[in-house]
């Protein structure tokens, strides 16, 4: 090829090069700083798109996950509730078989009455307080419930389970006369058995609502992990790439300086 000055391929090609390893350089770079092989579409556009396919699944599952928490909760809740109730019919029963005690004078039977009532009023301030984020499903007035279990939507029902004095039966029971005391004692056998299946109806839900918590938590870190092997970048890799490419750009500016003093060979032809 003739010397020229206006045409210098040998420094065109070594531009090239040198363009072409810093463009290499700064995806390397840009792969170590946010810790991705893929960043975009313009990356791997078919890569990206499932990955961008996971990252939804995974938001949602986790939307799915905050609110089986939640139903978790609002159970959970009524079971501790539904326990502290149940404990409370145990020790009215001793009461109302204490009343039917043969011989029993009005004083006795008046202070045993007494007793009674307070631990049916506790039964009423535990099942006014037993909510959670403002749902009561133990309360006369309660309503079923609705969970979310997946992202398609399937939810998970609740049923309300009453656990106030009037649904358990107990509201008019008096044992101030021998006659209440009586009727009372198959009342109150009553009450504690539908305080039985109540509690075992929400058991039954809660250990399905905790099952599918943490079948949504492992599903989670499933997908993470597969967005992971689909996006992130290996960084002994990433950095052994970067280190080779500074070499090659040191040795690119380097060529591209040698080729750029060629021309001036020229001058010496006219000395």
């Amino acid at each position: 090829m003739p010397l020229s000055v206006n045409t210098n391929l040998g420094a065109m090609i070594a531009l090239q090069n040198l363009n072409a390893t810093n463009k290499q350089l700064e995806q390397t770079q840009l792969n170590i700083t946010t810790g991705l092989k893929v960043n975009g579409p313009k990356d791997d556009a078919s890569t990206y798109a499932i990955a961008q396919n996971m990252r939804g699944e995974v938001s949602g599952w986790k939307s799915v996950g905050t609110a089986l928490a939640t139903g978790e909760s609002i159970v959970n809740v009524a079971i501790e509730a539904g326990k502290s109730i149940s404990d409370l019919l145990i020790e009215m029963k001793s009461k109302v078989v204490q009343a039917n005690q043969a011989g029993l004078d009005s004083a006795s039977r008046s202070a045993i009455h007494n007793d009674f009532a307070a631990l049916r009023d506790q039964i009423t301030t535990i099942v006014q307080t037993a909510e959670f984020n403002g749902t009561n499903i133990i309360e006369a007035s309660a309503a079923n419930l609705t969970v979310l279990s997946t992202v398609d939507g399937s939810t998970i029902a609740v049923n309300a389970q009453a656990m106030d004095n009037s649904s358990l039966g107990i509201a008019s029971v008096s044992l101030t006369t021998s006659g209440g005391a009586q009727s009372a004692l198959s009342v109150i056998d009553t009450a504690i058995t539908s305080m039985n299946q109540k509690l075992a109806n929400l058991g039954s839900v809660g250990k399905r609502l905790e099952v599918q918590s943490e079948f949504s938590v492992k599903l989670i870190d499933i997908l993470k992990a597969g967005v992971g092997n689909l996006v992130d970048a290996d960084l002994a890799e990433e950095s052994a790439e970067l280190q080779a490419l500074q070499i090659k750009q040191q040795l690119g500016v380097q060529a591209l300086s040698i080729a750029n003093a060629s021309p001036q060979t020229i001058l010496s032809l006219f000395n």
